[in-house]
């Protein structure tokens, strides 16, 4: 058991699926899971392993923002052994072309966060996605047929910026979207030396205005879901 997370050694399995809201974690483990138990439940963030087509898969909560990314992602590498961390959220798109409801997985995640400087570096990181993950995503497509983008996405600490252009500066450098985690997520699996992977579903656009609706978050949530669940028994 870890401070935050009340799970037994042996309880999570080694691939793991990280979405940010924990009610979207029971809804895996309830529609798309064999055998699923609750392993956690400290601070409302639910966490199940299961058996999906046979194999043993974890869902876990983590919240929103980079601190909490970071507590939890920590935590399953170094207390529970957890080998592959699937982040699986939203984002909002800088791109035209990048409509509400696509999904797209995370090359890279530049940041604005200085999540870093617990490293000691004294130049600019750029994490990455694990390949290893990345072959197993594009292999998960081809036996879904769900599509996906991939590119550089960026992880913001603010949700609420008071300049509202703030976000063309990183569109003028091809950054695809913004979210709040995936750097995190790839810092400290690369410190750990572990395989992660974020992919997200466009909820917004900066650049249209456009906003999915109810129906088409939980479609789109839904595809992404099963690509990360094809890619995790793979």
């Amino acid at each position: 058991m870890s401070i935050h997370i009340g799970a037994e050694k042996g309880d999570i399995a080694k691939t793991i699926l990280l979405p940010g809201d924990p009610l979207r974690a029971k809804f895996i483990a309830e529609n798309f899971l064999e055998d699923a138990f609750l392993f956690n439940e400290i601070r409302n963030m639910l966490g199940y392993t299961g058996r999906y087509k046979g194999v043993s898969v974890s869902v876990m909560g983590t919240g929103m923002g980079m601190p909490s990314m970071g507590i939890y992602s920590h935590e399953l590498m170094t207390e529970y052994d957890v080998e592959n961390l699937i982040r699986i959220g939203t984002a909002g798109s800088f791109h035209e072309a990048l409509k509400a409801g696509e999904i797209v997985v995370a090359l890279s995640a530049s940041t604005d966060s200085n999540y870093a400087h617990t490293y000691g570096l004294q130049g600019t990181y750029s994490p990455s996605v694990s390949f290893q993950l990345l072959e197993k995503v594009m292999k998960a497509k081809e036996i879904t047929g769900i599509p996906f983008k991939a590119g550089n996405i960026v992880s913001c600490d603010v949700f609420y910026e008071q300049d509202p252009s703030w976000w063309k500066k990183w569109q003028q450098l091809d950054v695809m979207a913004v979210e709040m985690e995936a750097a995190a997520l790839y810092m400290n699996a690369a410190v750990h030396r572990r395989n992660a992977l974020c992919m997200v579903t466009i909820s917004d656009h900066f650049v249209t205005g456009e906003k999915a609706t109810a129906e088409e978050r939980q479609n789109s949530f839904t595809h992404m879901m099963k690509l990360g669940l094809e890619a995790a028994i793979l």
